[in-house]
């Protein structure tokens, strides 16, 4: 797969807040790509936390399962049909 087609895939990202989380592995459970894995580490709490692994498509559904508020999802903005790459010449 080129990078432009995983791009074109992927809808956004999540970033993690570890210190919120309690480890319940709902989020593992939930993501469609599989992107997800727990750490080898443990937060503050003393609780293994998720790990954003290549591939994900900002789908939420860790968001959406996670009882703890751990995710927060960035969405791409979407891509104009008729975006065109514009150069500027001097």
């Amino acid at each position: 797969m080129s990078e432009r087609g995983a791009r074109r895939r992927s809808r956004g990202t999540v970033v993690i807040d570890k210190d919120r989380c309690k480890g319940c592995e709902l989020c593992i459970d939930a993501c469609p790509p599989r992107v997800l894995v727990m750490s080898t580490e443990v937060n503050a709490m003393g609780y293994r936390y998720p790990q954003l692994t290549p591939g994900c498509t900002g789908c939420t559904a860790c968001h959406l399962v996670c009882p703890d508020f751990v995710f927060s999802v960035y969405r791409f903005p979407a891509a104009s049909p008729d975006a065109r790459s514009v150069g500027v010449t001097g």
